[in-house]
């Protein structure tokens, strides 16, 4: 039997109903996988109607999917604000939205291995793309990233590869609290880290990199 419909639900537009259902449907997921018994199932569960409720999700799955990640989104810049972000070194604060996520994950792995092979599907790897770098935008929005060059290209490409890798590592981790993935994320970033100084003492004016060829000069013509 169908509870009566709620009514925070009731009064949300469908663009709001989407990730304020989206954790119940990543839920049911676990055991009915992202279709519409996982969002019928949630609905009950919710009370909304379920009419209201098909009708957010035009898309199906992967509309289903794509709201869990905005649900994952609001709950990391929630549980992390960037006030609390501030205090942190940049290595810090990537590994700290990172495991948010994971955390707001938790639980639910078998919902997310049942996405992560939808998202892979041809047909859905443009879409998916298009998540995976919406989620590391997010981050390095929460991050305090500014940089509108390239590097804000190469951040998010980078930074959205790291979380693709950890996610596969994450739903398959049977360690105590999941210390693999821990260990395997911060590996990660240690690497992304130790590129990014490369990268800036390579990009360093050449005025201020050291030289080779200036440093034989000097050997050879020393300054008086």
């Amino acid at each position: 039997m169908a509870s009566a419909p709620d009514a925070s639900f009731a009064d949300l537009t469908l663009d709001e109903l989407r990730p304020a259902l989206a954790p119940a449907i990543a839920d049911a997921a676990i055991f009915d996988g992202w279709n519409e018994t996982a969002l019928e199932a949630a609905a009950m569960q919710e009370g909304v109607d379920l009419d209201v409720a098909k009708l957010a999700f035009p898309g199906g799955a992967m509309d289903m999917i794509a709201a869990w990640i905005e649900s994952v989104d609001a709950e990391m810049a929630a549980v992390l604000p960037t006030e609390m972000l501030a205090g942190m070194k940049i290595r810090e604060r990537i590994r700290s939205l990172v495991q948010a996520r994971l955390d707001a994950a938790a639980g639910r792995e078998e919902a997310l291995r049942r996405a992560l092979a939808i998202m892979a599907m041809p047909q859905n790897a443009p879409r998916a793309a298009r998540l995976g770098w919406s989620s590391a935008d997010a981050m390095w929005r929460l991050a305090g990233d500014t940089a509108t060059d390239y590097n804000h290209y190469t951040k998010r490409a980078i930074l959205a590869s790291i979380y693709a890798a950890t996610l596969l590592v994450f739903v398959d981790d049977h360690s105590e609290d999941k210390a693999e993935t821990r260990a395997f994320l911060d590996r990660r970033i240690d690497g992304v880290m130790r590129f990014e100084k490369a990268k800036a003492q390579f990009l360093r004016p050449s005025e201020q990199r050291f030289s080779v060829s200036r440093f034989l000069g000097r050997l050879r013509y020393p300054s008086s």
